[in-house]
């Protein structure tokens, strides 16, 4: 089996409920792609990323000082590093995928000077300090003092990255939104770059970027070839992209509009109006869980929002619970919602159903991705017939955490 296509889809039904479903089970079809070569389709060999990477590291180097340049250069890890960090008066550090630390690149501080260096090789930092280098994918972030004054930088790599799309390959079929959460740095943004390429390159859709700090289609005028087909708006200042997302629908008449980073009230009111008119969107917010945007009054709106319902004294009763409840007030801004718990490892959930049975204090009914070699991790195997033979105990652990059951699908 080609490591590449060795996809491991888990459902766990987790405590079934006592009501009808809205929906159907969510269960997946899939079929075998093409396969370029296990070296370059396996996390392991494209250095953890899990597909064909592609970085320009050389021109974010050319940013730094000699000194750490040379030595990022010849470090045997350079193809899984994540980020430099530049502040004045400590020592340089660089960050690598999977390490939870650093590993500082010289003993001596970062002075005041090749702090100066550094910021005029970039440019002009935008409203929200940030700022790219032309024709790539790198994101620079400045910290600045209380005078204004430049006191820090974050150089992160930008890597265009394929093979993410196949773990949602089926359910862009459905031609339904789907909100992407996961906390910093763990890929939403690659995720979307491929998402809009595939989309306008393959399913042949009109697609709009809009693209508030550069970061999915390059900085720049001319967009990166990352993102295929797909138009790219650019938003110049972050309180204005709730304008972009309307003006992009009013003005070019796009099937899908991927937008990154919904944050504020009026970005998830203009998701709304958006949805409201048939136009696909693919979307992605801060949050580790679903819990956490339904406990959110600003993004609640995004999954339906949540207000609270009296109950009669007969309809208390026989819910078993009290006369006040929290119920969905609207159906959800995004009908999937997927949570990226780690790079290789994907929760989907039917988000209308999902929320309901989290309000109901039910757990609900996912479906969990992994690729086979991570699956390897996650459960400490390397050997296939030791996994196989594992697979029981693993479903005792499951049920241990109160879920009930699970399938595995290769």
């Amino acid at each position: 089996m080609a490591a590449c296509a060795a996809r491991c889809l888990f459902l766990f039904p987790l405590l079934p409920p006592k009501f009808p479903l809205p929906h159907p089970p969510l269960r997946r079809q899939r079929g075998g792609g093409a396969c370029i070569g296990a070296a370059r389709c396996s996390p392991e060999a494209s250095g953890g990323w899990g597909g064909i990477v592609e970085d320009d590291l050389t021109e974010l180097l050319q940013i730094l000082p000699r000194d750490l340049r040379d030595n990022l250069q010849n470090e045997p890890r350079k193809d899984q590093l994540l980020e430099v960090v530049l502040d004045l008066g400590r020592r340089p550090e660089a960050r690598f995928l999977g390490d939870s630390g650093g590993q500082y690149l010289r003993d001596s501080e970062i002075s005041q000077q090749e702090l100066e260096a550094a910021q005029q090789a970039v440019g002009e930092f935008g409203g929200d300090n940030r700022a790219g280098i032309e024709g790539t994918l790198h994101r620079i972030s400045a910290i600045r003092s209380r005078k204004g004054m430049v006191v820090g930088l974050t150089c992160r790599v930008g890597r265009a990255v394929t093979g993410h799309v196949d773990m949602v390959r089926d359910l862009l079929n459905y031609k339904e939104s789907i909100l992407f959460l996961g906390r910093p740095g763990v890929g939403k943004i690659t995720v979307m770059r491929e998402i809009a390429r595939v989309l306008a390159d393959e399913f042949q859709k009109r697609v709009v970027i809009v693209d508030t700090s550069n970061e999915i289609g390059g900085d720049g005028d001319i967009p990166h070839a990352a993102i295929g087909g797909a138009r790219r708006m650019q938003v110049p200042e972050p309180s204005m992209q709730h304008r972009v997302m309307i003006e992009a629908v009013e003005n070019h008449m796009p099937e899908v509009v991927i937008v990154d980073e919904i944050g504020t009230e009026a970005e998830a009111q203009a998701c709304r109006s958006i949805a409201e008119r048939g136009v696909m969107l693919i979307g992605t917010a801060h949050g580790e869980r679903l819990a956490n945007i339904i406990k959110n009054p600003t993004l609640s709106d995004l999954i339906g929002g949540v207000e609270t319902v009296t109950l009669g004294d007969d309809e208390a009763r026989a819910r078993r619970s009290q006369k006040s409840i929290l119920e969905r007030k609207a159906p959800p801004t995004f009908p999937f919602l997927i949570e990226m718990r780690e790079r290789h490892h994907w929760v989907t959930h039917r988000t209308e159903r999902s929320v309901d049975m989290l309000l109901h204090g039910k757990k609900p009914l996912v479906e969990v991705t992994f690729y086979l070699s991570c699956l390897y991790q996650f459960l400490g195997m390397r050997n296939s017939r030791v996994l196989c033979g594992c697979l029981s105990r693993y479903c005792c652990d499951l049920q241990k955490r109160e879920l009930g059951s699970f399938q595995l699908f290769l």
